[in-house]
């Protein structure tokens, strides 16, 4: 794995948030769709993940699934969003989720 210059790194960062009756089936239904968004090139690093135990006021702890991914530039984030695999797992695995919350970031700024 290349490690992009920290000037060049874009952050793209989504959770997930599955409906009141969403089913474990269903869970793992939208955990298959993200396993398969990593095959997209230009990925520098992705993760996917659930809410932490942790306890604070400040942390939301309400979303199923954490994924966050690294490009080495805004323009290879531009071709993941473009990627036919994305276009498919929008279509494919949308159902089973009721809200999607984006964190897009670049930097560092300095």
């Amino acid at each position: 794995m290349t490690t992009p210059a920290p000037s060049e790194v874009f952050v793209h960062h989504v959770l997930f948030y599955t409906h009141a009756a969403a089913s474990a089936a269903d869970r793992a239904q939208l955990l298959e769709g993200l396993q398969q968004l990593q095959r997209i090139p230009g990925i520098q690093l992705a993760h996917i993940g659930t809410p932490a135990a942790t306890d604070r006021t400040v942390i939301d702890r309400t979303y199923t699934y954490s994924w966050l991914c690294l490009f080495a530039s805004a323009a290879d984030e531009l071709h993941y969003q473009q990627h036919p695999l994305h276009d498919d797992f929008r279509s494919r695995y949308a159902r089973y989720w009721e809200k999607v919350v984006i964190y897009d970031a670049v930097g560092p700024t300095s």
